[in-house]
């Protein structure tokens, strides 16, 4: 019997993959970029450059703040970052009920030499939270967790779209 089951199992998932090959499907690879070398500026020790440090991986050599930006093919300007908390919801007796949670970045890319290669952008994360006063410490942990999810998010974005620079 349990032989059986497996065999069937088996089958079911060499079907779904055929049917999805079939379809075009394939998942993403790493993305390849332009460029071997990159500086992020303001603040290269910042969360976000961090988290783009490590998804960049071993694909592209990031600058340390001392190496001068003449020696990077691509800068990346981090013009703003910010986050934003506003209530979107209340109560009929005034409570907060919900909060929408942003993070806007605004950014631009150069070269080494100064020649711009992307204008300034604007990426917005946004997510929204519910809220109850029973449970605060639940609830600022899950604001910590949101926040970083869209940070994750924005850093696909930005690796993205560095990878779509010719």
């Amino acid at each position: 019997m349990k032989r059986r089951s497996v065999v069937a199992l088996l089958a079911q998932a060499g079907l779904a993959s055929v049917l999805l090959g079939g379809c075009g499907f394939k998942l993403r690879g790493a993305q390849t970029y332009t460029f071997q070398t990159l500086a992020i500026m303001p603040n290269p020790g910042g969360p976000l450059a961090l988290e783009l440090r490590r998804a960049l991986g071993n694909s592209v050599r990031v600058l340390a703040p001392d190496e001068p930006l003449t020696q990077a093919q691509v800068v990346l300007d981090i013009l703003q970052e910010q986050h934003e908390k506003t209530v979107v919801g209340l109560s009929s007796a005034g409570q907060v009920r919900e909060f929408q949670l942003r993070i806007r970045v605004k950014f631009r890319v150069r070269n080494g030499q100064g020649d711009e290669l992307m204008p300034v952008a604007e990426i917005v994360q946004r997510r929204d939270m519910s809220f109850s006063e029973s449970a605060v410490l639940a609830k600022e942990a899950e604001e910590v967790l949101l926040y970083r999810d869209m940070q994750s998010d924005l850093v696909h974005q930005l690796t993205r779209r560095l990878a779509a620079i010719k």
